[in-house]
């Protein structure tokens, strides 16, 4: 652990849940880690400190120009208790690139990862075991200077906290029934969509209840200006198996650069697939599914690494793919990286860090 982070434990540490209904984001450790950002003397005082609420200001910065970011990560048990991180380092890259959109100020990665292994060693009592289950670890920085008036802050705190997790899906890897949103847009050029901000997921919320009012599961997000091209399936990356080609649509820009994805790329380009990042019109999905050249389509992202797609409707038309079943490529994907992920499976990429 970091010399230079000082401990105040709690003195009210908490029972820890059933693991066997966790759900995700319900329950939280005993601590948490805090660090405050101030102009001419930059990052400081970081420290491991009972979890519990924060105060602000009513005139903070955060609440009224939501200048916030935040990344997401897990850390895993293997069997023969060692703790890992996957790709830790993505996210301190991530994390800088989000900050330099927002106007805060950027962070060592060294220090951001030196705090994120300090608080998940502090808590490795936390992490749960068995499938599916992991500590799900929650970065973010808000603007907390008191100010009414649009401008960047000049100070900021920095906060991790972590939450044992089951599966993001109450049915796993069972394949999800998506609606193509052709009247919202989740992010336009120019804007904040390749970052990792909350106000991207704020306004995706109305087309969210929209999908499940109609019993299905989430949205599959159409670029911002023609609305043609697919771009995201809820908060995840977006993954098609066109007549054997797998294809995803470009990342920057109105799409996050997600690790998953990152990850998924190189493990296909290793097995020898066809792989193609470009640009994919909902047309194109529709007419390969009609020609029976549709073979799969799934999500990917850090809070359910894989999540299959075996439904999706538009305008009114319904198609399934697969026969709503988990296809060949979404399993092996998963099977790969989870097991890499908990040490189950050989790390022949170097992906994983242990703690």
């Amino acid at each position: 652990m970091n010399d230079n982070f000082t401990i105040h434990k709690t003195d009210k540490p908490k029972e820890k849940p059933d693991q066997n209904s966790l759900g995700f984001g319900k329950y939280f450790s005993d601590h948490m880690f805090v660090m405050e950002y101030t102009k001419g003397k930059g990052w400081h005082d970081g420290k491991i400190v009972p979890y519990g609420p924060i105060s602000l200001d009513p005139a903070a910065a955060v609440l009224h120009y939501a200048i916030e970011m935040f990344e997401g990560m897990k850390a895993y048990k293997t069997k023969d208790g060692r703790t890992l991180l996957f790709r830790p380092e993505m996210n301190a890259k991530r994390l800088n690139i989000t900050c330099d959109r927002l106007c805060i100020p950027e962070m060592d990665e060294k220090l951001f990862l030196d705090a994120v292994k300090a608080i998940v060693d502090f808590e490795k009592d936390w992490i749960p075991q068995g499938e599916g289950r992991s500590l799900y670890i929650r970065p973010f920085i808000i603007a907390d200077e008191v100010f009414v008036g649009l401008r960047p802050a000049e100070h900021f705190t920095f906060i991790v906290f972590l939450s044992p997790v089951g599966s993001y899906y109450a049915g796993g890897l069972s394949p999800t029934k998506l609606l193509v949103e052709d009247e919202y847009i989740r992010a336009a050029p120019g804007g904040t969509g390749y970052a990792k901000v909350g106000g991207n997921y704020a306004g995706t919320l109305k087309a969210q209840q929209k999908a499940i009012g109609m019993g299905l599961d989430q949205v599959l997000w159409l670029d911002g200006v023609e609305k043609k091209y697919v771009e995201e399936i809820g908060a995840s990356n977006a993954f098609f198996v066109i007549d054997g080609e797998v294809v995803t649509p470009p990342a920057g820009g109105t799409i996050l650069k997600g690790i998953t994805r990152d990850s998924c790329l190189q493990l296909l380009k290793k097995w020898g697939y066809k792989v193609s990042e470009r640009k994919v019109s909902i047309e194109e999905i529709f007419n390969a599914c009609e020609s029976g050249k549709l073979d799969e389509a799934f999500a990917t992202g850090t809070a359910a690494v894989i999540s299959p797609v075996g439904e999706l409707t538009w305008k009114g038309k319904k198609i399934a793919i697969n026969g709503g079943k988990t296809g060949a490529i979404s399993q092996r994907l998963y099977d790969e990286l989870y097991g890499i992920q908990t040490g189950e499976l050989e790390d022949s990429m170097g992906w994983t860090v242990e703690v």
